[in-house]
């Protein structure tokens, strides 16, 4: 699949979800709902912002943390099982599990 169409997919499937946007960032996409940043797709895969409660759902399919290249990696960014692509209804479940822990950080860092 093509970066742009891959990318016209994932938005196709949370399309439910209010305000979702894409804009380029370092090859790829940052993916947001409305201003909070919770998503990247790069090179045909979608990670999503993970905290140490929900990381574990991702670890637990085997996915492995964002690594653009071998001397950089976020690891509180993880791969999106394909099959939780697939399903509209359940992407659209982690992702705003992703929007809740971005909004908690910004939460955090506002406080400190």
């Amino acid at each position: 699949m093509k970066p742009d169409s891959f990318k016209d997919f994932v938005l196709d499937q949370l399309a439910d979800m209010p305000a979702v946007l894409c804009k380029g960032m370092f090859g790829g996409f940052g993916v947001y709902a409305g201003a909070r940043f919770f998503g990247i797709i790069f090179k045909g895969r979608l990670y999503f912002k993970t905290d140490d409660a929900t990381r574990e759902f991702y670890l637990a399919r085997g996915m492995k943390h964002f690594r653009p290249t071998p001397k950089q990696q976020l690891t509180s960014f993880h791969e999106v099982p394909p099959d939780v692509i697939e399903n509209a209804g359940e992407l659209i479940h982690w992702a705003n599990r992703a929007v809740k822990i971005g909004d908690q950080l910004s939460h955090e860092n506002r406080d400190n």
